[in-house]
């Protein structure tokens, strides 16, 4: 990985004064983004929606159907 000269000047002196390891330390810091960061709206499930219709799939399609064939009679 590579970091701006002054970056790595004082993650060089902060590892030194602390005695954490630099990889540890930028490792802390991608976690305290990551915590601080919302999480996608992607990562939600998908909203639940009440149709107050409990027909099956298949119940569906042959009502479909029949209504297709009552339209067409008509005419």
């Amino acid at each position: 990985m590579h970091l701006p000269g002054e970056w790595e000047v004082r993650l060089n002196a902060v590892s030194s004064a602390t005695g954490v390891s630099k990889a540890e330390l930028v490792r802390r810091g991608i976690a305290v983004l990551l915590d601080s960061v919302e999480r996608p709206k992607c990562s939600r499930g998908p909203p639940v929606v009440d149709s107050e219709n409990s027909r099956a799939s298949g119940e569906m399609d042959n009502s479909v159907r029949r209504r297709i064939k009552e339209r067409a009679a008509r005419r």
